[in-house]
């Protein structure tokens, strides 16, 4: 596990990477115009909403070892830099996940970033390989397996993870079964070889980039196995990046995570003026929250059209890690335990296609199980979710729960990529406190892997994202001013609630 200091090798490179640091930290050619023409297609994106979008396909190999064999196609989307003259480059957008689309995402950030971001830089995207437009995937499983209480792996009411055994077996041998060759190629070093095939398809010298949740992964990987092919990169909502891990590792943060976000929620739920008010002082909310996922795991309320089709325990405990994502979430779970305590009604369930559900799901799997080995041992998942029910009972052990990783039987043949500082100091990381997918924690470890290479700006915040998402101007500030003239601030920056 990475420690919050340097490494022996990450501090022999330091002074290399200090001493490109006033390089890296100047704009380039004083953003002079850097309009470059790419060898791309480009059209009309079909279903995209931003009538500025356009589309292009790029053919990258399916097995970088062999690159002249079997190709598959990448969907790339783009926005062009709304003042030409003031181009910098790309800002190629690395969605999170895994198995998150970053198709739509120049359109929906378009709308959000700062008129001076888009005046000097193309946005891109791109769904990653395997995802919607992407050659996609799927492992093609039962429906009874899609629902969010058993793709994530909540255990019994009583703790026993005996069925969450039977189910990731039954995922795993469905993946093996009909994911084929690219369910098997997908893996976190493979998304960066493909984003680096993206940059030269767009004949970029370099690449700037914004990579948010699994994407700071990515985005990270990327950093290190291309070094001298990054401009300015930004990593928002930042996981661990332990190569001993990975995947396992971002699932079990969910228990600190939720913890340390749960507070957030508390205070929200018992104010005063709240119509959704579920308790009169915030001490009562946790309790209460607690004591109802109990009483739902004894008794389940009938729930016709959800799925599955009762509000238990594990479904409340499931809304409530969503909710956590975003203070805008809130309210769907105050309505959820107003209606268990009798009070409301329960809302009209809503169900996500299913075809875009199992794509989701088997690039999620795959990537996850590829990426690392994880253990295989049942007996060690049971002691670890019997610690973990203990420890953190608002997530009752799931983050620590078997996965279809312990029965996957192709993990790729390559080592995960260990992050270190060696590379030009150009890394932003960008990361709230109380954030309850990828906590506070395993951003210091990101931000101590890559030790000189980078900055860290936390911003006291919950919810996940952080730029452009937070209102938080402190924050926006410093991602803003180091995307227009790639300068990082000279240390790290703490940014205030506001």
């Amino acid at each position: 596990m990475p420690k919050n200091t340097l490494t022996i090798a990450a501090a022999a490179t330091a002074a290399a990477a200090l001493a490109v640091t006033a390089l890296t930290a100047l704009p380039a050619a004083a953003d002079a115009p850097n309009v470059r023409k790419d060898r791309l297609v480009w059209s009309g994106c079909g279903d995209q909403s931003d009538p500025r979008q356009q589309c292009a396909t790029v053919t990258v190999p399916l097995d970088y070892g062999d690159p002249h064999g079997e190709q598959i196609t990448l969907a790339v989307s783009r926005i062009p830099a709304a003042k030409p003259g003031l181009r910098h480059g790309v800002l190629l957008t690395i969605p999170g996940g895994p198995g998150g689309s970053g198709l739509g995402i120049p359109g929906k950030a378009a709308g959000r970033l700062p008129q001076s971001v888009l005046d000097r830089f193309d946005l891109i995207g791109f769904d990653p390989r395997g995802v919607g437009r992407s050659t996609p995937v799927s492992c093609g499983l039962e429906h009874s397996d899609l629902s969010m209480v058993k793709l994530r792996p909540w255990p019994a009411a009583d703790g026993s993870i005996d069925d969450n055994l039977e189910t990731e077996r039954r995922i795993a041998e469905a993946c093996a079964r009909n994911g084929g060759p690219v369910l098997r190629s997908i893996s976190t070093v493979n998304e960066a070889r493909d984003i680096d095939s993206i940059r030269r398809a767009l004949n970029e010298r370099r690449l700037s980039a914004w990579g948010t949740s699994y994407g700071t992964y990515a985005g990270a990987v990327y950093a290190t196995m291309f070094p001298q092919q990054t401009d300015r990169i930004v990593l928002d909502s930042n996981d661990d990046p332990d190569p001993s891990r990975v995947g396992r590792g971002w699932l079990a943060a969910f228990g600190q995570g939720v913890e340390d976000r749960f507070p957030d929620f508390a205070k929200w739920a018992a104010s005063p003026d709240n119509p959704d008010r579920v308790a009169d002082t915030a001490e009562e909310v946790r309790p209460l929250f607690l004591s109802l996922a109990a009483d739902l795991d004894r008794s389940p309320l009938p729930w016709p059209g959800a799925d599955p089709a009762e509000l238990n325990g594990n479904v409340l405990r499931e809304t409530m890690m969503q909710s956590m994502y975003a203070d805008s979430q809130f309210p769907a779970l105050a309505r959820l335990m107003l209606a268990a305590l009798g009070r409301r009604p329960l809302p009209t369930p809503v169900t996500p296609p299913e075809q875009a559900v199992q794509n989701t799901i088997a690039v999620s799997v795959g990537t996850l199980c590829n990426d690392v080995q994880w253990p295989t041992d049942p007996a060690g998942y049971v002691k670890d979710v019997a610690a973990d029910r203990a420890a953190r009972p608002l997530t009752a052990g799931m983050p620590v729960n078997v996965m279809p990783c312990a029965f996957w039987r192709s993990a790729s043949a390559e080592p995960p990529v260990k992050v270190t500082g060696r590379g030009p100091a150009n890394v932003l990381l960008a990361q709230n406190l109380r954030d309850p997918a990828t906590p506070y924690t395993g951003a210091l470890k990101l931000r101590a892997a890559f030790g000189q290479r980078a900055r860290m700006v936390t911003v006291d915040s919950g919810g996940h994202d952080v730029y452009v998402a937070n209102g938080n101007a402190c924050g926006d500030a410093a991602v803003t001013d180091f995307l227009v003239t790639g300068r990082r601030p000279a240390e790290d920056v703490f940014c205030p609630a506001e």
